[in-house]
């Protein structure tokens, strides 16, 4: 009988300091995945440890291709995540096009995706340079303002609304310009009265389910307002699968844009394949009081979503005629939260400023979207 293979984590970046409770939350996310495939978790991956046979990895950020193949990653079943040609491709970058079809970007740079994604996407252009980047302002610009969101930001971070293309360039030149170049900056519309939907589909053990549900969020010990968790309907399947849970308009919008986002990114940037593709789509208000939806971003790699994923495959494995769950991650600040009995808690800490925080996921089998 062949040996059953282990699951490691995998820190992409070493040098990069997350706050304690990402790592530890993906640790224990980690963990519970490997109980859920019937694996043995073995920790973080140690380079000078043997492994045999290869390992499955749940990295903290999508591979580049060389890397995967170091590791001995081949395909999606070999990773929870995703493997992409060129690192900007796992980053925002991708979800707008260039101003100018000369424009400044880098290697490897797709100019079929936008076309492909249009209507799909929010109005938005990505820059490389503080010129395109402040000519993108003044074209976007109007009574909502417009959205600078940095490539490399996580999490909401490095993202800023401005009213005037001064306000623009202040925020554009605190970005040191080779950084700039090398990993852009978003310029989109900005809406008012936003509802965040997640849309995302996760393959492993033999296993395909897909979900779509909506994001909430909190105040943090700072008075912050940041990701809360979310409540995902799931299915068992792919995207086409989520017919089966008879979804109010809204929410079939936002699956239709992130399938056809799904579809450009494997079409338009060759070689990419993921098990965990996670798309947060965007629907509110523009400056014209019209509706407005599209992709935001998306995420190839372990998410704040992961900890329902890896319950509601737990329960479509466990149970072969399952055909919907709903499942929802909640992260709570403050003092002595309720935490329901069940729950799968995957931190329980302090944040990086000391706030107390939980990090839990539910599950309830006799869900009804």
């Amino acid at each position: 009988m062949p040996t059953p293979r282990s699951v490691v984590t995998y820190m992409t970046n070493r040098s990069r300091t997350p706050a304690g409770h990402d790592i530890i939350g993906r640790r224990a996310v980690a963990e519970r995945l490997a109980e859920t495939l019937g694996a043995r978790y073995r920790g973080d991956y140690d380079g000078a440890e043997r492994y045999d046979p290869p390992p499955y990895f749940v990295p903290d950020d999508a591979l580049e291709h060389a890397r995967a193949h170091r590791l001995g990653i081949a395909g999606a079943d070999d990773l929870f995540g995703g493997v992409v040609p060129r690192a900007f491709v796992a980053t925002k970058a991708i979800t707008h096009g260039l101003r100018d079809p000369d424009a400044a970007a880098p290697d490897g740079w797709s100019h079929a995706f936008a076309p492909r994604v249009e209507g799909a996407v929010l109005r938005g252009y990505t820059a490389f340079t503080r010129d395109d980047a402040l000519a993108a302002v003044r074209e976007l610009l109007d009574g909502c303002g417009v959205r600078l969101k940095r490539c490399d930001g996580i999490g909401g971070g490095g993202q800023h609304v401005v009213a005037s293309v001064d306000q623009a360039a202040q925020v554009i030149d605190a970005i040191d310009p080779a950084t700039l170049a090398d990993t852009g900056i978003v310029v989109e519309e900005n809406l008012g009265d936003v509802m965040t939907y997640s849309v995302g589909l996760v393959t492993a053990g033999g296993l395909t389910l897909s979900y779509c549900g909506t994001q909430r969020t909190v105040r943090n010990g700072m008075g912050h307002e940041v990701y809360g968790g979310s409540t995902l309907h799931c299915a068992r399947g792919g995207f086409s699968a989520l017919t089966v849970l008879n979804l109010p308009s809204q929410a079939r919008d936002a699956v239709e844009v992130a399938r056809r986002y799904d579809e450009a990114a494997l079409a338009c940037y060759p070689g990419m394949y993921a098990s965990r593709r996670n798309y947060d789509v965007a629907r509110g208000v523009g400056a014209d009081g019209s509706t407005r939806v599209g992709v935001l971003e998306q995420s190839w790699r372990v998410g704040g979503a992961s900890g329902a994923e890896v319950r509601a495959m737990g329960a479509f494995l466990e149970d072969p005629a399952l055909e919907r769950v709903r499942a929802s991650t909640v992260e709570l600040y403050g003092l002595s939260p309720h935490v329901p009995t069940d729950a799968f808690v995957y931190f329980r800490g302090a944040d990086a400023h000391g706030t107390p925080l939980v990090k839990y996921a539910t599950l309830s089998t006799d869900a009804d979207a």
